[in-house]
């Protein structure tokens, strides 16, 4: 899982992409979904994070915020934001590591 903290430093949105790390092209997964954004309708938590999940798996109740893997298949993942702004050139914008759930 990530979690994308609350207010990103992006004008415009920002997405994450996964890729295959054999191919570097896009992970071709069954449902034929590679990335996420926040122009799509995701959950939101309280704080006004978003989680994103990634993994064989949906996740129960979280199927809109899931990008799908392929089990025994490596991928990477990029996260875009589309005209950040000065919070991000200063660094002042941290965006965690995906944690491993269960």
């Amino acid at each position: 899982r990530l979690r994308v903290p609350a207010d990103p430093p992006a004008n415009l949105f920002w997405s994450i992409t996964l890729y295959d790390l054999d191919t570097r092209s896009l992970i071709r997964n069954d449902q034929q979904v590679a990335d996420r954004s926040s122009r799509m309708d995701l959950h939101r938590n309280p704080d006004g994070s978003t989680d994103i999940w990634c993994g064989p798996d949906a996740p129960q109740g979280f199927a809109q915020n899931w990008i799908p893997t392929v089990p025994g298949k490596g991928w990477f993942a990029y996260f875009r934001l589309y005209e950040p702004t000065q919070t991000y050139f200063d660094a002042a914008w941290p965006l965690p590591d995906f944690e491993r759930i269960g």
